[in-house]
């Protein structure tokens, strides 16, 4: 019986002992935990009304707030173990081989996360925007943090990873309000240059969306095998490139003959030598 009680007197002392030594780190760790988790959601508050104000698109907001809320959590979580007395060495390790497991199995996957955010803070295109891409061309339907969709001149829709959509070339046509429209035309052998450059100055006149500055421009780019080329330069808003390039085709193809032009084809000249 005085065994059980010694036995049972010993348990007692290393509980108080132990409470007595960790019982502060406890209280401690409480405290903090407490006082953090506090700091924590006043922190993420701010930065959520900062991002709002800020320039970065709006649908990337809940993202940084969450991953700032993540972070700080973190933060707090590992202060408070280490108060504690846990050893974190161990449990750091742990961490990083799982961490490192997981971002081999979705290295794809975070690229295209990765991409996302990159496209979204930087803005190279934004939705409605024309652009050319991955051997896709077609306007911005929606931005996602893993993939853009496009749609296609017929209609098609078209999703591109961001993770090579933010490192490979882009063209964004809609990036200026202006664009330059290019043709390269050709006569035949033997017409009058004056005609051919007062027919395209007409068509020019009679398209109020061609722009007056910068000026068109019209000069002789090439003495080709079968025909005489120019090149003609305009300068229109960005949603009338198409209409305007069509539209001239048509007139040079209806109208150059009125201006007694003649539209060249490919030809060749064949001379027979008879044999005396």
């Amino acid at each position: 019986m005085e065994e059980h009680v010694t036995t049972v007197n010993k348990y007692v002392e290393k509980l108080i002992d132990f409470g007595i030594e960790y019982a502060p780190k406890l209280v401690g760790g409480i405290i903090v935990l407490i006082i953090g988790l506090w700091f924590t959601k006043i922190i993420t508050k701010a930065v959520g009304k900062s991002l709002e104000k800020s320039k970065i698109d709006q649908s990337l907001v809940p993202f940084l707030k969450s991953l700032t809320n993540i972070a700080l959590k973190a933060l707090v979580f590992v202060t408070v173990m280490g108060m504690i007395g846990i050893q974190m060495t161990s449990f750091v390790a742990i961490l990083g081989a799982a961490g490192l497991a997981v971002g081999m199995a979705l290295s794809g996957t975070l690229q295209n996360f990765a991409g996302g955010v990159i496209i979204l803070i930087l803005k190279p295109f934004k939705i409605g925007d024309f652009i050319e891409a991955q051997g896709f061309t077609g306007t911005v339907k929606e931005i996602s943090i893993f993939s853009t969709m496009l749609n296609t001149a017929d209609k098609k829709l078209v999703i591109i990873p961001n993770g090579p959509l933010s490192t490979g070339a882009l063209i964004n046509y809609s990036a200026e309000p202006t664009r330059r429209v290019d043709w390269t035309f050709g006569i035949a052998y033997g017409d009058d240059v004056q005609n051919f450059k007062r027919a395209i100055n007409d068509f020019i006149a009679q398209d109020e969306r061609i722009l007056k500055d910068p000026a068109p421009f019209v000069g002789l780019a090439a003495l080709a095998d079968s025909s005489v080329n120019f090149t003609v330069r305009v300068w229109v808003d960005g949603p009338d490139y198409w209409n305007v390039f069509f539209d001239m085709n048509e007139k040079v193809y209806t109208q150059f003959a009125n201006y007694n032009l003649n539209i060249p084809f490919p030809q060749m000249d064949m001379h027979f030598i008879k044999e005396k």
